[in-house]
């Protein structure tokens, strides 16, 4: 499968959520799609499933509009934060309304996955828990085999074993049906090791689109006292900088820095460099 934008925008009366925003994203791979609270994350994800047009640009999965489109829709299951399901209806009208509109809905795995989460089946969505709910979306997302499956924070209400086993159900539906998974998720530290790829955006914007392998490869952190990584990082590629107390901390792009007498330089995790990215700097004090 291959999705591709082209300059998309979206906005909502006068507020731009998605600004120009050009990205292919191909393959058979799990990613992430990152960013703080308003992004534009959950428009684009929304976009993408065909649940409203934008306002200009284009997107296309495998060179087809996903708006109003039958065939392009059934590709891909999209399992928001919450408001999934409709509430009057009962878990297994929901499976089977699901195993109509999926035509590579797995039911041995849907009925596995519920004995798993120990979901009943006559139980009312609007009974649920929130982590039944997020269980239930789990589950759907899962067995429906899609060849792009979202989740948009999917762990709403789950505890921490319940996360980690979510993980090891992604992982283990991946390796026994490869297809595209993106996932969207604020608990980077616990899934990143998943991805193979990451995107992230930032006030409607792309901010970064890397494999996981140049990530790590690419991005330093250097931080000590401000004269000494002033003096470090000059002439050098500097992505963010900012300096508290006396102190300064700069992430470099494509450099290469090594720890010295007052000058410290790490590689950087994903969640970390995601919050340097994305947060306002702060000047000296």
């Amino acid at each position: 499968m291959k999705i591709e934008t082209k300059q998309l925008r979206k906005t909502f009366g006068k507020e731009s959520a998605l600004e120009d925003l050009s990205i292919t994203f191909s393959g058979e791979k799990i990613i992430g799609l990152l960013g703080k609270n308003g992004a534009g994350k959950t428009t684009f994800m929304r976009i993408l499933s065909g649940h409203f047009q934008q306002t200009s640009g284009t997107i296309a999965v495998n060179e087809q509009s996903p708006f109003n489109h039958s065939d392009v829709s059934k590709n891909i299951c999209f399992i928001q934060e919450s408001n999934n399901f409709y509430g009057k209806f009962r878990i297994d009208e929901v499976l089977q309304i699901a195993e109509v509109f999926y035509p590579n809905w797995d039911k041995d795995q849907a009925e596995h996955l519920l004995k798993v989460f120990k979901l009943k089946r006559k139980q009312k969505v609007k009974a649920l828990s929130k982590g039944m709910l997020s269980a239930l979306g789990i589950i759907v997302g899962l067995a429906s085999n899609a060849p792009i499956t979202i989740f948009d924070e999917p762990y709403i209400g789950l505890d921490a074993s319940n996360r980690s086993l979510f993980y090891d159900l992604l992982l283990q539906s991946y390796q026994d049906n490869p297809r595209m998974f993106i996932l969207s998720t604020h608990l980077i530290d616990e899934i990143s090791k998943l991805f193979e790829e990451v995107a992230i955006l930032h006030e409607g914007k792309l901010l970064l689109h890397e494999t996981t392998a140049e990530l790590a490869e690419n991005h330093l952190l250097v931080s000590g006292e401000t004269s000494v990584v002033d003096q470090a990082i000059k002439n050098k590629n500097v992505i963010h900088q900012t300096s508290m107390l006396g102190k300064k901390k700069a992430v470099l792009f494509g450099e290469q820095l090594a720890t010295t007498d007052g000058l410290e330089v790490s590689k950087i995790g994903l969640q970390d460099l995601v919050i340097y990215l994305t947060k306002e700097e702060v000047d000296s004090l």
